[in-house]
């Protein structure tokens, strides 16, 4: 057992100092430049600068589609990347957006609103995923959509004549307020 335990030992021994080589010299140099190029460049984030973060459409008809355009300008050093943009809901729809835009050149993308509401303002956020510091970007669309006048009506609460009396229809005839369950399967059911 000791002659295997020295075997083993003797033969890591040449394996180890066989690899002492000379490190330094397998390294290109080409590659140390573009590292150190690539090391100087690691905090160089590509830069969006828009030309309007928030766009309002004003009042528009209930269910009336909108659309308006979005410009986008790479003020960094590297190439800006945008890998995605989705709204905050499926009525907004971000599309035809430029994926890579160089230092100081411009891209864009459209955003299709299709305004519902009930005489409100309505706003939506749309984020766009890029390689700038902060990973995303924001804008937003707003615009107050006017009622659906073919929308129902909800029924007026009737209104009591002053000095009209009241009737309790649970009520019973000596004037006392019959108890009824509202759990479920009990509906209906009196409990004097």
């Amino acid at each position: 057992m000791k002659k295997v335990i020295l075997g083993l030992s003797a033969l890591c021994m040449v394996a180890f100092t066989s690899c002492k080589e000379d490190a330094a010299s397998k390294i290109k140099s080409e590659n140390i430049a573009v590292a150190a190029e690539r090391d100087a460049n690691a905090g160089d984030f590509p830069v969006v600068s828009f030309d309007k973060t928030e766009h309002d459409f004003g009042t528009i008809e209930n269910g009336t589609p909108v659309e308006t355009v979005f410009k986008y300008t790479n003020t960094g050093n590297s190439m800006l990347v945008v890998s995605n943009i989705k709204s905050t809901c499926g009525c907004t729809v971000p599309s035809n957006w430029t994926k890579e835009v160089a230092p100081g050149e411009t891209g864009e993308f459209a955003v299709k609103f299709n305004g519902k509401g009930n005489g409100n303002k309505v706003t939506k956020s749309v984020t766009m995923t890029t390689n700038t510091e902060k990973g995303t970007e924001v804008v937003k669309i707003s615009a107050f959509v006017e009622k659906d006048p073919n929308a129902p009506v909800k029924a007026a609460a009737p209104t009591q004549k002053p000095g009209a009396a009241t009737i309790n229809p649970l009520a019973t005839d000596n004037g006392a307020v019959r108890k009824s369950s509202t759990q479920p399967g009990h509906e209906g059911h009196n409990h004097d």
